[in-house]
C-alpha cells in the first residue's frame, strides 16, 4: 500500500541503497515486526506514513533540550501558534 509507514521507509531507503537493497531492508523490517507481534500476541496497528518523520522530530527536539541542559540552561518549551 502506498500510504503506510513501510512504504515511507522504502521510499527513504531506495534513494540511498537502491530498489533491491531497500526491498530487502523493508522485508527485514516486516519479518522482525511479525516476530514481535507473534511473540507478544498483539495486533498490528499501522502508524501511518508520517510516523517516522514525527518520531525523528521529537528525538531531535529532545536531543536539543538535553544539550542545552548539559550546558547549564533551564529549558521550557512553548509551542508557537500555527501560522494562519
Amino acid at each position: 500500500m502506498k500510504h503506510t509507514a513501510l512504504a515511507a521507509r522504502f521510499r527513504r531507503l531506495v534513494v540511498r541503497r537502491g530498489p533491491k537493497a531497500a526491498a530487502v531492508a523493508v522485508g527485514h523490517t516486516i519479518l522482525t515486526l511479525v516476530y514481535a507481534l507473534l511473540a507478544h500476541g498483539e495486533v498490528y496497528q499501522e502508524p501511518g506514513p508520517a510516523y517516522l518523520d514525527e518520531r525523528r522530530r521529537r528525538r531531535a527536539q529532545q536531543r536539543a533540550i538535553d544539550q542545552l541542559r548539559a550546558l547549564g540552561y533551564d529549558v521550557a518549551l512553548t509551542p508557537t501558534p500555527a501560522a494562519a
